[in-house]
């Protein structure tokens, strides 16, 4: 096997910028969240606290399904891989109103709703820093490869 058929030696911890190893660590938060709030729910559905069985089960796995996606750019973010922060940056996006509408609430979720926010931006800010674009092997639109 020649030097150009050996796959690359995985990036290692020390490689990886602080900011792209903090990034994925926020993202694996939601994700794991998310799949906490799903099991959660599954189990209230189950043991049959909600009035619609059939509609917390829906609900469950549909935040079960979509942990999968902060948990895979998570782990992309830590593989250094450029195409893990579509996904990361869309789950912030996708969290930012999440969080505004907890916020709103007269409730218990108001707090939730401070922590959501406040990783959402923190996410957020780390995955367009420079260094991390730079990290990733991002090229700006227009760009080519050099």
């Amino acid at each position: 096997m020649s030097s150009e058929q050996t796959p690359a030696a995985p990036e290692t911890a020390a490689s990886r910028p602080r900011r792209v190893t903090y990034a994925a660590a926020l993202c694996a938060l939601e994700g794991l969240a998310l799949v906490a709030g799903g099991v959660w729910m599954l189990v209230l559905g189950v043991t049959g606290g909600p009035d619609d069985r059939q509609q917390a089960v829906t609900g469950a796995v549909t935040l079960i399904v979509l942990a999968l996606l902060p948990l895979l750019a998570a782990r992309g973010l830590l593989g250094l891989r450029s195409w893990s922060r579509g996904p990361a940056v869309i789950t912030q996006v996708m969290a930012v109103p999440v969080a505004y509408n907890l916020l709103r609430a007269d409730s218990v979720a108001i707090p939730a709703g401070i922590a959501l926010m406040a990783v959402a931006v923190a996410a957020l800010v780390l995955l367009v820093n420079g260094e991390t674009t730079r990290a990733l092997g991002i090229r700006g639109p227009g760009r080519n490869a050099e």
